[in-house]
């Protein structure tokens, strides 16, 4: 079946170029252009695409502001253009935060230098995206977060300081598709037991920044276990989106150091690059991003590091992503006697990784976005 684009840009040679592009795969059709936010938005509900390519920059109506609009008049998936700077880093962010759901540098360079690189990877974003889950995007970040108020302090955040927002870019590898099952189990009604969790383990990739940020902000700042996060994300940006994620939460979020310790209530972030395992001593050991591995940071990796350390007392949440990422590292924590849920596909913007688990029936219970983080708390406190 043929993939609907709708190209948006401002620039008459990126509008061309991403055109001849897509139109020499037979996967695709582009459908029509736009050279400004409004004029998208008009033709996004016109012609109906499957997928957008957006810049952000554009006159009459920038980027972010069309991206909230379309998801509110016609949820489709958004691919965003961004330059690889500290402010293409928070147009990024804001824009995932509106309901795009995932981004390409945009680099005229590598247009002239490398066409076949860019082809490749254009056209495997798109394809990708396709698959979004459209009833997942009609609930951007910036909703869901103005729908739940974050309940008081219960303790001051330990080392807190005053510092100014930092927005990261997000992005990720492209990975393979995984296309939902025809008919997935459905979410988990029943509360969780409650257990002495020594460990929280947290994997995710497309949709993840979104989907992290509403499990985080619902945890307590006395929250009594560790947590460790993996999104696949490049080495420039997750310290920005650890800081980030530490300005909205309660708890405490940094990126991973090689020697930092395991402690109640602090949530480490895997750098992007790196491998992320935990050690018996309780300590993360950042190592060098292994070229056999597809994804730098894996939670298969980290997910195995903590069921060798941990045996039982893991706790491990698979979220939105595509590919199987997240699998193998499950059967481990299984065998070990550790517990293992997965989103549901209807909250997912992506169902591959949590169906993975599911499928391959490891899968303890299937929550909604909206309850794994009240069911953490649940069975950690």
């Amino acid at each position: 079946m043929t993939i609907k684009v709708l190209v948006v840009d401002d620039s008459g040679f990126f509008r061309r170029r991403l055109t001849e592009i897509l139109s020499s795969d037979h996967d695709f059709e582009v459908v029509g252009t736009a050279s400004n936010g409004r004029e998208a938005v008009e033709k996004t509900v016109e012609l109906r695409p499957d997928v957008i390519t957006m810049d952000y920059e554009m006159p009459v109506m920038d980027g972010i502001t069309a991206v909230k609009q379309i998801m509110q008049r016609c949820p489709t998936p958004v691919l965003m253009f961004s330059s690889l700077t500290h402010e293409g880093a928070r147009v990024t962010l804001d824009a995932l935060e509106a309901g795009a759901v995932d981004y390409l540098p945009k680099n005229f360079e590598d247009i002239s230098r490398n066409p076949e690189r860019l082809k490749q990877m254009l056209c495997d974003k798109v394809r990708a995206i396709s698959h979004t889950n459209k009833r997942a995007l009609s609930r951007p970040a910036a909703a869901v977060a103005a729908s739940q108020p974050v309940a008081p302090r219960v303790l001051p955040k330990a080392g807190a300081t005053s510092r100014e927002a930092t927005r990261p870019l997000v992005t990720r590898a492209v990975e393979p598709i995984s296309t939902a099952a025809k008919s997935s189990p459905p979410a988990t009604k029943a509360r969780p037991k409650a257990k002495n969790y020594k460990l929280v383990a947290i994997g995710t990739s497309t949709g993840g920044p979104v989907a992290l940020q509403k499990v985080l902000t619902s945890l307590p700042s006395n929250f009594p276990a560790p947590i460790v996060l993996i999104q696949h994300m490049p080495a420039a940006f997750t310290k920005a989106f650890a800081d980030r994620l530490d300005k909205l939460c309660q708890i405490n979020v940094k990126e991973a150091e090689d020697g930092d310790m395991l402690r109640p209530g602090l949530a480490l972030l895997a750098p992007g690059g790196k491998q992320m395992m935990i050690d018996p001593r309780g300590q993360v050991r950042i190592l060098p991003g292994d070229e056999r591995l597809n994804y730098k940071p894996s939670v298969d990796v980290t997910f195995g590091s903590a069921a060798k350390v941990f045996n039982d007392k893991v706790l491990a949440v698979v979220l939105t992503g595509m590919g199987a990422d997240g699998r193998e590292g499950a059967r481990m924590l299984k065998a070990a006697g550790s517990q293992v849920w997965a989103q549901d596909e209807a909250s997912c913007v992506i169902y591959g990784m949590p169906m993975a688990v599911v499928k391959a029936e490891l899968a303890d219970a299937i929550y909604s976005l909206d309850d794994v983080g009240p069911n953490i708390v649940e069975a950690c406190i």
